[in-house]
């Protein structure tokens, strides 16, 4: 992990090298964060999220990977998720065959979160995601 900052308890973010161990590490951060929130019932869909995008940053792009969490008290009830990378290029949802090893992650987050989308940055792209928050 290259760093992390907190902010009054409402947001974290992490950046983490281009390396294999990125996905567990991402994984790891975002269960932990939301566990200190008391949102456990939302860490492994989060988790597994996470994972996809962080799994397409290494794949397509180089440098660090950033992630961001915002507490669902400022995004009224829902859990905002962000991975950026420093590709500009903007990933496409597709429907992967069943003989397909790979293509399914952005699928996975479409079809698993509340929304998502993918914002171009000066030096790369956002990949986002919300998660509401069970009552």
């Amino acid at each position: 992990m290259i760093g992390v900052t907190d902010t009054e308890d409402h947001h974290a973010e992490w950046s983490f090298p281009a390396e294999p161990d990125a996905v567990h590490n991402a994984r790891s951060a975002v269960r932990g964060r939301l566990g200190a929130w008391g949102l456990d019932s939302l860490g492994d869909l989060a988790a597994l999220l996470v994972s996809e995008l962080v799994t397409n940053a290494l794949r397509y792009a180089t440098g660090p990977i950033g992630l961001r969490l915002t507490h669902p008290c400022e995004r009224d009830g829902v859990l905002l998720v962000e991975v950026s990378d420093s590709l500009p290029d903007l990933p496409r949802e597709r429907v992967a065959r069943p003989e397909d090893e790979s293509g399914r992650g952005l699928h996975l987050v479409a079809s698993s979160a509340h929304r998502w989308g993918i914002r171009p940055c000066p030096a790369g792209k956002t990949v986002w995601f919300e998660l509401a928050v069970p009552r």
